[in-house]
């Protein structure tokens, strides 16, 4: 995988510093690729899940801290999952892995 920018060489520290604020203070998160919407879906999908358990009334303030690691750890493996699917049947649009 190649670097997001290419290198660059700077005359100071000075210099260094203002270039890395600049960047942190612009840099802008890359779009979403259709493997990873796709994913997404998925999770979405089993957080409904979770929330069917759980009951879609319940406020988020009302939900316990255990409920709330459920959700994470239901959206986050679900986000996993789906993206080792993909990767396994080959269906991603680059040749690296999708993750």
């Amino acid at each position: 995988m190649s670097d997001p920018r290419p290198p660059a060489w700077f005359c100071s520290m000075a210099c260094q510093t203002f270039f890395w604020e600049r960047t942190r203070r612009s840099f802008a998160m890359v779009d979403l690729t259709e493997e990873e919407i796709s994913a997404m879906r998925f999770a979405m999908q089993m957080v409904a899940e979770a929330m069917e358990e759980i009951g879609w009334s319940t406020r988020l303030i009302d939900l316990s801290e255990r409920q709330v690691l459920t959700l994470i750890e239901v959206a986050v493996g679900g986000f996993q999952d789906a993206m080792r699917d993909i990767a396994a049947e080959g269906k991603h649009l680059t040749r690296e892995v999708p993750f």
